[in-house]
């Protein structure tokens, strides 16, 4: 309210009270200014069904109690309500339109029951984007991803050798594998204790197959002890097919794979007491682990057995690290599948996100490198 009308009211005073009271509520309704340059646009970069309102806010804006929002199609004969926002805001989201259909909006400024319009808005409606226009970094990043991996396969699959770099723990599965053969004593494969859908349990089961690719060709007895019915399934399929992908199905045994017990501390007893009876030579885990990681891994170690682990649980790789003869940490275990099979599609697969990788960490470096100098990256972009 503009100081000229405060002293017009303050010219009341010499009126009694009553009659302030009715005069003061008239005079303030009629000086209310409404919102102005009221605007309606379909919500950007979504599905549909969603539209936003915009104003000015009205220049009483301190005294106004709210903002109403108001809403008709082309077959209303009048505005219905929508909904409302406190004073100093100046955006409504109408998240309850149909697609296709035109509407417009009215905003009314509210003060002691009394509304004051604004003007319409200009007709819109709403309606899906095909492409999330605040995601184009992501569509950038898939193109490069895409091309990188192309590259990568083609290169692997005319037989160029592709550097990986070495891996202790998997360069042991071989001498692994042949002491078991020596010594004449089974091996035994843990999957971990996680289901199929764990990320970790489908990259064991990737490694199981290299390695009773392995022992089929040495001949060696293997134990896979299983948590899950359906991981009990999956390993069993995993393993005959490494040996009849060797030429050996008449050296599948039923038994090789085995389920136990979903329980968690009786799978690890079980374990435990396979160990201890059999005495393996080997000893692999590979997978998803929690608590009973060291009772296992201390089990094995004090059996003699070579013991080769790989977690991505980052709270059970110091149990590991101590009791086994080699670790997989974190994304080898991921790696580790192409690592042994040399497969194309996964070596490919394996350099273009390392190389994805190097340019996230180059960009990283030239974006704190510019921000230490206190460069303002977008300036220069507008510069140019």
């Amino acid at each position: 309210m503009k100081s000229r009308d405060v002293l017009h009211l303050s010219v009341l005073t010499h009126f009694p009270f009553w009659l302030q009271s009715s005069v003061t509520f008239l005079l303030i309704a009629a000086l209310i200014a409404p919102p102005t340059n009221v605007r309606a646009i379909d919500r950007p970069n979504d599905a549909g069904t969603a539209i936003i309102i915009t104003w000015d806010l009205s220049p009483d804006d301190p005294v106004i109690e709210k903002y109403v929002v108001f809403r008709m199609t082309a077959d209303d004969t009048i505005y219905q309500n929508i909904g409302f926002t406190k004073n100093g805001n100046t955006s409504f989201e109408d998240d309850d339109v149909e697609d296709g259909i035109e509407y417009t909006y009215m905003i009314s400024a509210v003060r002691n029951s009394e509304m004051f319009n604004s003007e319409p808005s200009a007709v819109v409606k709403s309606g899906p984007q095909i492409f999330h226009l605040g995601r184009t970094n992501i569509l950038i990043c898939i193109i490069i991803f895409t091309m990188l991996l192309t590259i990568f396969v083609i290169q692997a699959r005319k037989g160029r050798n592709l550097f990986i770099r070495r891996i202790p723990g998997l360069e042991a599965v071989d001498e692994a594998v042949g002491r078991a053969t020596e010594m004449g004593k089974p091996i035994m494969y843990i999957p971990g204790l996680g289901n199929i859908d764990w990320t970790a349990t489908i990259a064991s089961m990737n490694i199981l197959g290299e390695v009773s690719r392995k022992i089929a060709q040495y001949d060696t007895p293997l134990i896979v002890p299983n948590r899950w019915s359906v991981v009990y399934t999956v390993a069993k399929e995993v393993v005959k097919e490494a040996f009849v992908s060797e030429g050996r199905p008449d050296k599948f045994k039923e038994d090789y794979v085995r389920y136990l017990t979903e329980a968690q501390f009786g799978y690890a007893a079980a374990v435990n007491g396979i160990m201890l009876r059999e005495k393996p030579a080997t000893n692999f885990f590979i997978g998803r682990f929690w608590a009973e990681s060291l009772i296992m891994a201390e089990t094995g170690a004090q059996t003699g057995a070579i013991q080769i682990a790989g977690t991505d649980s980052v709270l059970q790789l110091p149990f590991f690290v101590t009791a086994c003869d080699y670790t997989l940490i974190g994304e080898e275990l991921y790696a580790a599948s192409a690592y042994l099979s040399r497969e194309p599609l996964l070596l490919g697969s394996l350099k273009a996100q390392d190389y994805g990788k190097l340019i996230v960490l180059a960009i990283l470096f030239v974006v704190t490198l510019l921000s230490f100098l206190r460069i303002d990256l977008l300036s220069l972009l507008e510069i140019q």
